[in-house]
């Protein structure tokens, strides 16, 4: 059987910085924040006041009323994102193609607003008053489902979930099924709608989030900064849709980029922070490379976990130079998380478009509030702002907790 070789044809996104990919996108290179003050929910006595919020949402504007009401916010966003993607892909599920097309995202923590709201009237009302679709609501698989049930696609249906490298263990397994001629093709990604009370409060007990910046939330997001103190949690969705390149050439489809290689790990280590020698991340690296049957030196590109906390980006640092030695210095490292924020299971999702449009429009992201780089952050996080740069290949890295370590590696897309 022949390996098929897989493409990006379709990128889609709903993020802090616009409601849209193109907007995203745009007010990425411009060096735009996409952080302020906490609206979702009553924040005066929490420590951290800020959030990579998505703004002016109304799902009702895509979707009829009754339809929305019942989706917690993460399948909200899946379906609207999903919706995009298949519209900028130009891919049409047919009867004749439906069992071909596969949804696999990642989800960090599901409907958790759901869980919030739903306890709260428990406890008020009694179970009498509970919703019959607050379980459909909040399972973490519905984003998914949900976006099946609008596209059509009858493919393989499911989630991963692996913390903050739950999109990439996403896109990495939907290349896998296309590379193993199961599908032909797979919308995948990562979403997450956890700026909620509970997530909230639960992150600043484990003393994760940023609480300096309250009154600059611009300022707040600050990877490889020496003055970092914590990272900053937003919402969203990143997808894309794969596609088996025969199939892809055969209707004339755009090509963003080629997805080459694939690797992941696991630290044996902790429940919350990596390995500090960064041996996890440096395998996860090691194997999308070796996958993808290509020298370290080749990589021109890394969109970097870097979630703006002390011993995460001081121990990617470490595994990048682990990996790729003398090169690591000539890498151009971006930090997309100092501008929207981390957001969690759709980390990854978005940092793959971004990735990709990178390769695609020669142009990578800089990196903000850089402004008093880490001795131990020692390498080309591009704090000089987005620049028109040619790279042959690129990847993109999420690292989550329970020592969850994935790498992609994309090529430039030549034709």
């Amino acid at each position: 059987m022949v390996r098929p070789r897989v493409v990006i044809t379709g990128v889609s996104g709903i993020t802090p910085l616009a409601n849209d990919i193109s907007n995203s996108w745009k007010n990425l290179l411009a060096g735009e924040s996409g952080i302020a003050p906490l609206t979702l929910f009553d924040a005066s006595a929490y420590d951290s006041r800020i959030a990579g919020e998505v703004k002016n949402f109304v799902p009702e504007d895509f979707m009829p009323a009754k339809q929305a009401r019942h989706m917690d916010r993460f399948s909200q966003f899946a379906v609207v994102a999903g919706s995009a993607l298949m519209r900028d892909s130009g891919f049409a599920i047919t009867t004749g193609n439906a069992f071909d097309v596969a949804v696999i995202l990642g989800v960090g923590m599901g409907g958790l607003h759901t869980i919030e709201v739903w306890h709260t009237k428990l406890l008020e009302a009694g179970p009498g008053r509970i919703s019959p679709f607050m379980i459909p609501m909040l399972i973490s698989n519905m984003g998914a489902g949900q976006v099946s049930i609008f596209t059509g696609a009858k493919g393989p249906n499911f989630v991963t979930t692996s913390a903050c490298a739950s999109g990439v263990h996403a896109i990495g397994t939907a290349y896998s099924e296309i590379l193993l001629n199961r599908v032909t093709a797979a919308v995948s990604g990562g979403v997450e709608a956890t700026v909620t009370p509970l997530a909230v409060g639960g992150f600043m007990a484990l003393k994760a989030l940023s609480t300096r910046h309250n009154d600059n939330p611009a300022k707040a997001s600050r990877p490889f900064d020496a003055l970092r103190d914590g990272f900053v949690i937003g919402e969203g969705a990143g997808i894309v849709f794969l596609e088996n390149l025969e199939s892809a050439r055969a209707r004339g489809a755009k090509i963003y980029a080629e997805v080459v290689g694939y690797g992941a790990s696991g630290d044996a280590y902790h429940m919350t922070a990596p390995r500090e020698d960064g041996e996890g991340m440096a395998r996860a690296m090691h194997n999308a490379l070796r996958e993808a049957s290509i020298p370290a030196s080749a990589v021109g590109h890394i969109n970097a976990h870097a979630t703006s906390t002390r011993l995460n980006d001081a121990t990617e640092t470490r595994a990048i130079k682990q990996v790729f030695g003398n090169h690591a210095g000539k890498i151009k490292i971006s930090a997309t998380k100092s501008m929207t924020g981390h957001l969690l299971g759709a980390a990854g999702g978005i940092e793959a478009v971004f990735t990709a449009l990178a390769l695609h429009d020669e142009m990578i992201p800089g990196t903000i509030n850089l402004e008093n780089p880490d001795p131990e952050c020692d390498l080309d996080y591009m704090g000089d702002g987005s620049k028109h740069i040619v790279c042959e290949y690129a990847m993109c890295n999420s690292f989550g907790f329970g020592g969850a370590n994935a790498s992609l590696i994309l090529k430039k897309w030549i034709g």
